[in-house]
């Protein structure tokens, strides 16, 4: 595999596994688990950084002069990067909400 295709792929893995883990911290907010959801949120950021750093690898080629040619696989990175970022704001959003919603219904429920 080329230099540029095995950068994709981490890129892909590290983001992929941090857009789970942004899922995941969801889930376990919506549970009323919101320790364990800031977990996952930060294990999510620290996979995107690896994945991001990766990338940043890449525009450091083409920095340096080095034509880098768009492969497929690069656009698809680069597409999975973008959509792992996209869920990390909506997971803190979320989040957000089911706190204050798990605030209320403590109020309402006098507990």
């Amino acid at each position: 595999m080329e230099e540029i295709e095995q950068i994709c792929v981490e890129m892909i893995s590290h983001v992929g596994v941090a857009r789970s883990t942004y899922i995941e911290a969801i889930q376990k907010a919506k549970a009323g688990d919101f320790a364990e959801a800031e977990a996952c949120m930060k294990a999510g950021k620290e996979e995107y950084l690896l994945g991001h750093e990766a990338h940043y690898e890449l525009i450091q080629k083409e920095a340096r002069g080095e034509h880098i040619q768009v492969p497929l696989i690069l656009v698809h990175a680069e597409d999975q990067m973008m959509s792992a970022e996209a869920f990390q704001v909506i997971a803190e959003e979320l989040i957000a909400s089911y706190q204050k919603i798990n605030k209320l219904e403590t109020i309402v429920s006098g507990k």
